[in-house]
């Protein structure tokens, strides 16, 4: 019998899907509305529906299984493209919007995710991923420091209610591409 895992198929997502990204993300971020002003609720949840469309991404993944979407990432080239900030000094890939759906939690999805962003951002040559939480997503957390991510502290910051926590995976084996190859590896439905 095929475990969980084994079934997940991580795939760049479909400009037609959007919407059921989406709705796998906003079911998955979900779970902190009651936590956040409504306000600042409501200006977060059109950051994460929007994100879905919105410029910058150099991968949109799903993760899905028997055709069902049940988790997503984005990957963003720098901090700059993520967060519209040039203040951090990122110039590395930046994970963004992790997402499982809550149905499918506990059985290897996020880490299924975050292992192809890993294979991407060597691929692309990087030698750091990062990432920003708070503390509230402390299962995420969790397995942020299982996969090996570090807090980089010099790298974090206030958004106004929680402290952002930076965490940083050192990719020592990262190898050099060509810009070719790249376009392939990242998009490979635009082909050369």
């Amino acid at each position: 019998m095929t475990n969980f895992r084994e079934s997940i198929t991580i795939r760049e997502a479909d400009e037609a899907e959007q919407e059921a990204v989406r709705s796998v993300m906003l079911e998955a971020y979900g779970q902190y509305a009651d936590l956040f002003p409504a306000e600042v609720w409501k200006k977060y949840q059109d950051e994460i529906g929007n994100s879905v469309s919105g410029k910058g991404a150099i991968a949109r993944l799903v993760a899905e299984i028997d055709g069902t979407i049940i988790g997503s990432v984005q990957l963003y080239p720098s901090a700059e493209a993520a967060y519209g900030r040039t203040d951090m000094g990122i110039i590395s890939p930046v994970i963004r919007f992790l997402c499982v759906s809550p149905l499918a939690r506990g059985r290897g999805v996020a880490a299924a995710l975050i292992e192809e962003v890993v294979k991407r951002s060597l691929a692309i040559g990087a030698a750091d991923l990062y990432l920003h939480t708070v503390d509230m997503m402390a299962s995420a957390i969790r397995l942020y420091e299982r996969m090996g991510f570090e807090r980089a502290y010099e790298k974090e910051f206030h958004n106004g209610l929680h402290l952002v926590k930076c965490y940083r995976l050192s990719l020592p084996q990262a190898k050099r591409v060509e810009a070719a190859e790249l376009i392939v590896l990242i998009r490979p439905e635009v082909g050369i």
